[in-house]
């Protein structure tokens, strides 16, 4: 499973980047997305990967760290995934309004010559 997970994380993070190079603004935006749902799987993916394990501590089992997942990587995931659709949303009225002012939907706003 680790190593599914890390080959997902790393397939997600190369293509990121790459879409994040290329000059059409909803490429990048695409990018910034593959990035950054990368990053929420590797932070998801430090919480240790556990199947069943509740993440409050159960008083009939101890406090044992080793019964239970930690709930942090978990929540600062879900916060990051609201933030992420949140700037994606900005991102994309940001595009709407530049492509409307320049005419084209490239990054630096000027088409290349195709002489």
């Amino acid at each position: 499973m680790e190593l599914i997970l890390s080959l997902a994380i790393g397939i997600m993070a190369g293509s990121g980047i790459y879409l994040i190079l290329r000059p059409r603004t909803f490429q990048v935006i695409i990018g910034l997305s593959l990035l950054s749902y990368a990053v929420n799987l590797f932070i998801f993916g430090m919480g240790r990967l556990r199947v069943g394990a509740p993440p409050i501590i159960n008083p009939v089992l101890g406090s044992n760290p080793a019964l239970y997942t930690d709930p942090v990587p978990q929540a600062l995931v879900l916060t990051a995934i609201v933030i992420g659709f949140a700037t994606t949303a900005l991102f994309l009225v940001v595009l709407l309004a530049s492509r409307g002012l320049s005419g084209t939907d490239h990054v630096d706003g000027v088409e290349p010559d195709n002489e």
